[in-house]
């Protein structure tokens, strides 16, 4: 068996004023860093021996695992295919924006029609390129213990991947939360999803890919 520990980033700018990142690489800001210090803090103290740190190569997850690395005493490698999903021409807009720009698409994209974000990814090309990955991973690393420093859209395409009957891509993955699934010989299972336990009682940016279409705090 080979647990893996998905870890989502910390906060962001753009988290915070609602912009979808995708691929644009943009930097933690100063809660994002102190989420992450204190996700590291519970790394060090209450999370089991890692065997290995990947991050994907995007700065606000990199930032993120290099708090996690130093604490855990483990240098993070980094992996492009732990990247978010692509969102091409919505990179940067917030759900308003893509609205007057792109409406029948993202219509399309709320009714439950997988097409291709601003042009780039499908949510089902995040679940493939992020799913062989992690089996990579798996095999690799048999029997221990992973830490995957990622993105919203990775975690739950992972859960969809363990579990595709639950839906995930609108399951809720906050600022550095982590979710743990498991690989053995019957195939994935899922442990916990989106354990905050160390940021209680802090404030949450909004999760752009958890709200349902009609939610108006995510436009």
């Amino acid at each position: 068996m080979t647990t893996f520990y998905l870890i989502r980033h910390g906060e962001t700018d753009w988290n915070v004023s609602g912009r979808w990142q995708g691929h644009t690489d943009i930097p933690l800001n100063d809660v994002g860093r102190a989420q992450a210090a204190r996700l590291a803090e519970r790394l060090r103290d209450h999370g089991p021996r890692f065997d290995a740190l990947y991050s994907s190569d995007l700065l606000r997850a990199w930032e993120t695992a290099q708090f996690a690395g130093r604490a855990i005493g483990m240098q993070p490698q980094p992996m492009p295919a732990l990247r978010e999903i692509d969102l091409g021409t919505w990179s940067g807009l917030t759900r308003a924006e893509i609205m007057e720009r792109d409406l029948d698409t993202l219509a399309q994209v709320d009714a439950g029609v997988d097409l291709p974000r601003g042009g780039a990814e499908r949510f089902a090309d995040l679940v493939a390129r992020v799913s062989a990955a992690a089996e990579q991973l798996a095999t690799k690393h048999h029997g221990q213990h992973v830490a995957l420093v990622t993105h919203g859209g990775v975690v739950r395409a992972l859960l969809q991947h363990a579990a595709p009957d639950a839906h995930a891509w609108h399951a809720h993955i906050g600022n550095t939360s982590i979710t743990i699934v498991v690989y053995n010989q019957q195939g994935w299972d899922v442990v916990s999803v989106n354990d905050m336990a160390h940021l209680e009682g802090s404030p949450q940016a909004p999760d752009l890919m958890s709200a349902p279409p009609d939610d108006a705090q995510q436009a």
